[in-house]
């Protein structure tokens, strides 16, 4: 496993760690098991908050590590997780979506995930949209792609801070868009979001220069 991988693994509850352990070793035997496994993951192993990886969810780390452990790679790999995601409901999306970049370093993925990653940022699912720009996404999307996916995420209420990568891939046009909504915000007398005043801070951009 990567070190990403096992740092999620090391964070499990000694139930859901031998749940996983079990379905891994029928994974390296039986990949078309996946389906079965996912859908019932959260059934056996829980929802709760996993305290040593923020953001993460018991039944969240453990489908994606069910993901990591096929024995699958490129379009094989691409093509199970593809079949996961289109049939899952919302929390079965949102562990695709978080599983990519496990996948990426581990399965030849490359940009076979990006459809998903899209898929996600055109819902109104802010649990789907905070997963899509996570290290996987903020690394594929191209720039225009990532600038309106962190202007989908201040319009629906999520947290810049769960934007993977933003400081490092915020350019010139992300700040003028950034500058524009706090600038229209202000001129309708509401309130400008504290995250987004910070990244102008941040920034040094001016909402007087650019409106």
């Amino acid at each position: 496993m990567s070190a990403g991988a096992d740092g999620l693994a090391a964070a499990l509850p000694p139930e859901a760690a031998a749940w996983l352990e079990r379905g891994r070793a029928v994974l390296r035997e039986q990949p078309g098991e996946v389906d079965g496994l996912f859908a019932v993951a959260a059934r056996r192993c829980g929802r709760d908050v996993l305290g040593a990886v923020p953001g993460w969810s018991v039944d969240d780390a453990v489908r994606a590590l069910l993901l990591a452990a096929l024995p699958l790679t490129g379009a094989e790999l691409a093509a199970a997780v593809s079949r996961l995601y289109r049939v899952g409901g919302g929390p079965e999306r949102r562990a695709v979506l978080r599983s990519l970049a496990l996948l990426e370093a581990d399965g030849d993925l490359g940009d076979r995930g990006l459809p998903l990653v899209e898929d996600a940022l055109r819902s109104n699912d802010p649990r789907l949209i905070a997963a899509a720009v996570g290290p996987y996404g903020a690394r594929r999307l191209g720039a225009h792609a990532f600038r309106q996916a962190v202007l989908k995420c201040v319009f629906t209420g999520i947290p810049l801070h769960r934007v993977a990568g933003l400081a490092g891939r915020a350019d010139t046009e992300l700040d003028r868009m950034m500058a524009d909504f706090a600038a229209e915000r202000s001129a309708a007398g509401r309130t400008v979001p504290p995250d987004v005043a910070e990244y102008l801070h941040t920034h040094r951009v001016s909402t007087e220069a650019t409106a």
